[in-house]
């Protein structure tokens, strides 16, 4: 250890809080200790480091090093757990693409990060290989990178180490114009996000039920790898799968969105489900959405042994408040007290504002939404808050135009651009509507052309085929005289037609 010669402290420097290090350090103090595991698959901490350097030797090959991006188009693979491992380790930003989207879908989210390299699952290198000529990238499907990586050493490499504030991730959203955007996460705030504190305590198995191109994914994998225990992966997040992984790896932790844990709670229900012994799950924990306190009184009646917990945050603010399981009867509807790194304030017109080391550093190479996000240090949510006597937070609307359905993240114009086209439409707009299972869901409000019936929600939906993700898909729909618009900026009222199809009857929904 260095000191400084003026104060006598350690010279800590600024490669403290790097995420290749989560990986050096767990192999050298639990090298046989399960990280990961997918179906028969399982990775310990040594095999996971001694991959990821030999993955890292191949990055390095085709010229990789910091700053450069890495996006990966893939369905959950153990493989890229050191994909993710030799990314950090080199500074190469990893940057994970949802895999349910088209090849025109994930272009438009990708091209502006200008990633060096694309890395595909066998599934999608067809696809892989039009993107990658288009993006003018390097293409290697994960099969290719096996056979690579197998031929390589498997020591540390030997390249500039990033510093704590050199990015580490890139997770896709999008805002309510319709542009993909880039949150950029540092190496520092991931550390910080993901850090068990000074005590190491045990953690034992997660089960994940996020897909790995989901940031939920890669931030459940890392608190288990910061804690050095096993991150449980699925290649299908079924309800069956969800509760065989619980009882096959004897999982202490279980983190599912609303959504989830209903069609948990339905398969539990049934003679298979009934004899299943999920009395292992230590943590219930569940958000992202409204969480009505029925589904948190059923999971805490499945899971008696379970601290049901219930959570707020973002990917770009990281964890902002959090609701105890001896809270949820007391203080229903809340989403807690903030958290103990996270300052919260409420603006006057009811929007909830964060600021912390948690917080992300903006969207890669867009000054415009940067600046639009994060207001003097504070990032603006976008929901709308309340603070109660007690400090508690309720969530209580959304600022933004943004629809959050089963987790994920929808844009209103993207939906409404491909909806447009249908011949039956005249005009068209998408808003999220109230839903006790997925959150909100995706409702299109309809004014059909002179002469045309208003198309059906299946017929809407075969509309949108492949050129959609399937989760952007309408499960409503509303036909209307008129939509409602601000005349001088033709923006579509969405909260006033929210409030006009909640008062009114209800529209079709399909079948889950």
């Amino acid at each position: 250890m260095t000191s400084s010669p003026t104060s006598g402290r350690p010279d800590r420097g600024s490669h403290d809080l790097r995420i290749g290090t989560v990986f050096v350090n767990a192999a050298r103090a639990v090298p046989q200790r399960t990280a990961a595991v997918l179906g028969d698959e399982a990775l310990t901490f040594d095999q996971l480091n001694r991959r990821a350097n030999q993955v890292a030797a191949v990055l390095v090959g085709r010229s990789m090093g910091c700053g450069d991006r890495l996006v990966t188009w893939s369905a959950t693979a153990l493989e890229l757990v050191p994909v993710f491992a030799a990314a950090a380790k080199l500074g190469v930003v990893f940057a994970p693409t949802n895999a349910s989207l088209s090849i025109d879908e994930a272009m438009a989210v990708i091209e502006p990060a200008r990633p060096s390299m694309v890395v595909v699952d066998d599934e999608r290198r067809a696809d892989g290989v039009k993107l990658a000529e288009r993006l003018g990238s390097q293409l290697l499907s994960l099969s290719e990178l096996t056979l690579l990586a197998d031929a390589q050493v498997s020591d540390e490499p030997d390249r500039p180490q990033p510093t704590e504030h050199d990015a580490h991730v890139i997770f896709f959203t999008s805002g309510s114009t319709g542009r993909p955007k880039g949150a950029v996460l540092t190496h520092r705030v991931n550390f910080l996000r993901t850090h068990p504190g000074a005590l190491l305590e045990h953690r034992g198995p997660m089960v994940c039920p996020f897909p790995l191109f989901h940031m939920g994914a890669w931030t459940i994998a890392l608190q288990q790898w910061q804690g050095r225990d096993a991150v449980i992966l699925l290649a299908s997040a079924d309800a069956a799968s969800i509760c065989n992984a619980v009882v096959a790896n004897k999982a202490e932790r279980l983190n599912c969105i609303p959504a989830v844990w209903r069609r948990m709670l339905d398969y539990l229900g049934t003679p298979v489900g009934r004899d299943l012994d999920l009395s292992s799950v230590r943590f219930a924990d569940t958000g992202t959405s409204a969480t009505p306190l029925e589904l948190l009184a059923a999971i805490e009646e499945a899971l008696p042994s379970a601290c049901v917990r219930v959570f707020y945050g973002s990917t770009e603010a990281g964890s902002v408040a959090s609701l105890d399981h001896h809270e949820v009867d007391r203080k229903p509807g809340s989403c807690g007290v903030p958290a103990p790194s996270c300052q919260v304030r409420i603006a006057p017109d009811g929007e909830l504002l964060v600021r912390g080391p948690l917080v992300f550093d903006g969207y890669f190479e867009d000054e415009e939404a940067t600046s639009a996000a994060l207001v003097d240090g504070w990032y603006r949510t976008g929901d709308l808050a309340q603070v109660d006597e007690d400090g508690y937070l309720s969530i209580v609307g959304r600022a933004k135009d943004v629809v959050r359905t089963g987790g994920e993240s929808v844009t209103p114009t993207e939906v409404e651009a491909v909806l447009a086209e249908h011949p039956a439409i005249e005009d068209v707009a998408i808003v999220g509507m109230p839903d006790t299972r997925w959150g909100e869901i995706i409702c299109a409000v309809v004014v059909s052309r002179p002469g045309h019936a208003t198309p059906t929600v299946d017929e809407l939906r075969a509309h949108c085929g492949t050129r959609l993700a399937p989760f952007k898909h309408p499960r409503r729909v509303a036909a209307v005289d008129a939509i409602p618009r601000t005349p001088s900026t033709q923006q579509v009222q969405r909260r006033l037609l929210v409030e006009r199809l909640t008062t009114g009857p209800p529209g079709p929904t399909p079948p889950n």
